[in-house]
């Protein structure tokens, strides 16, 4: 019998009510691509424990990451730093790039991925790049922008064209791209847009937020279709993968 892949879901950290959170846009993405999702809140595990249960990941947004984490200074306009989530993810960042694991690296996510292997951050682009481009709508709602993608990419494959304006929500990017990173999609004010990492069979990571759309866009289902797609090829099958392993 051929299960759903597991996708798992990084979440939001806690908040001050004490509750983990993540937009249902994330879930409905993966529900609509044939994935199971499962959500993995900040905090300690066991990380190859967990990946024995995923066939996929996706490392979703929020709130920013330590500064510390890539030698960047702080800046005023830094939000949610959590360092509960800062270390699960930089972990399983790093895990799935051994594993590897098909991955789908989210606005945050793609930071992560971008600090796990030893790029640095833009603390806050007006100061560092200007405002050409706005990249969210103040104080911190999406907007939409263009995007160029290169055309010899998995991503342009994947969306099925070269040029989209996606929703964007994010004060912070990619400044020194990490040496195992391939920059595949740019801003027009020249920020990375997305990445796709070189020796992996599929990790992909975008600096925009294809969730908030992808229930009427099919360009940006088709980053989750493709997700669930590589999670289902990369699983054992004949087995029952969905059986939590002991």
């Amino acid at each position: 019998m051929n299960l759903p892949p597991v996708i798992g879901i990084t979440t939001y950290a806690r908040d001050e009510h004490n509750e983990l959170k993540l937009p249902i846009e994330y879930v409905e993405a993966v529900r609509r691509a044939g994935g199971l999702p499962l959500l993995i809140p900040p905090g300690e595990c066991n990380i190859n424990h967990l990946l024995d249960q995923l066939a996929g990941l996706i490392l979703a947004g929020g709130g920013d990451i330590d500064p510390t984490r890539y030698q960047g200074s702080t800046h005023a306009e830094i939000y949610m730093v959590d360092h509960e989530r800062d270390e699960l993810e930089i972990s399983l960042a790093q895990a799935v790039i051994e594993k590897p694991l098909p991955t789908l690296a989210i606005c945050r996510g793609i930071q992560i991925i971008n600090t796990a292997c030893g790029g640095s951050l833009y603390p806050h682009l007006p100061d560092d790049i200007g405002e050409q481009i706005h990249h969210r709508r103040p104080p911190r709602n999406p907007i939409p922008h263009d995007v160029v993608v290169a055309h010899d990419s998995k991503l342009a494959t994947i969306l099925g064209t070269t040029q989209l304006s996606p929703m964007s929500w994010h004060h912070q990017a990619i400044d020194r791209v990490a040496s195992n990173l391939r920059v595949v999609a740019h801003a027009p004010d020249g920020v990375v847009e997305a990445c796709e990492m070189k020796e992996h069979p599929w990790l992909v990571g975008v600096q925009w937020h294809p969730e908030l759309t992808a229930a009427n866009e099919q360009s940006q289902q088709r980053l989750f279709d493709e997700l669930v797609k590589q999670a289902y090829k990369a699983q054992p099958h004949g087995e029952d993968n969905n059986a939590i392993k002991r």
